[in-house]
Order: structure tokens, then sequence, then C-alpha cells
């Protein structure tokens, strides 16, 4: 997956925002909380997403993929995709997805309300 891609990928997500900090990265998030990062490598894409406490254990030794810097040291699960082989587009899609699902069930029910999330608890899953 290249930048464009990934851009395309999160902002057709529901209630997703975009900024560009953090030394060039492009930062999506949902309901003002970030949920990937594309960014910090011009040669290799890198791509960073929160994930649940099992996909981490299973994601952190794989070739191409580790604990997200600063995010992970911090006792967040976070993976970081960074060379490859790393996960297929797809599969990379599917984490994004939910991560972006982790993320926004993190909300409160009153903000998923109003960005249009509904109410009811997301799965992440699909």
């Amino acid at each position: 997956m290249i930048y464009e891609e990934f851009n395309a990928f999160c902002r057709a997500l529901p209630a997703t925002t975009h900024v560009v900090q953090w030394g060039g990265a492009d930062v999506w998030k949902v309901g003002g909380k970030v949920f990937a990062i594309g960014g910090w490598d011009d040669d290799e894409p890198r791509f960073t997403f929160k994930v649940s406490d099992l996909s981490y254990e299973i994601l952190k030794e794989q070739p191409g993929l580790r604990p997200a810097p600063y995010l992970a040291s911090r006792g967040l699960k976070w993976i970081q995709h960074y060379a490859p082989p790393g996960l297929s587009d797809g599969d990379l899609r599917d984490y994004i997805r939910r991560s972006h699902a982790i993320v926004a069930q993190g909300l409160s029910k009153k903000k998923r309300i109003e960005l249009g999330l509904g109410g009811a608890a997301l799965n992440g899953e699909g």
C-alpha cells in the first residue's frame, strides 16, 4: 500500500478527520482520537494502527511489523507496519478498519451519536 491508497481508505471510513502532524505524518482520527498514522519514512511506507490485545501479541513478532515506536513504549497496543513482508494490503485495510472501530467504541455514546456512528457498541469486525 502506498500513502495515497492509505489516505483514500482512511478518508472513506465513517466520521474521520485528517491532520498532518508529527514530522509530516498523515494522522487519521475519529471523534478527535487517533486511529491510524501513515508516514515518517519516504523510502518504505509506514502505517501505524491500534489493535486488540490478542492481535498485538500475534503481530508484534511478525516480519515487517513491530510495536509502534513511542506508542507501544507507553503500554498502548499499537502496531507499525514498516517493511516487507508485513501485511498484505487487504489485511492492512482490515486492521485499519478494526482500529477505527476500536477507537470509535471508546468514544462516549453521545459522541458516537453526534458523529453518526450510532449509540451501540461497535465490534470492529468485517
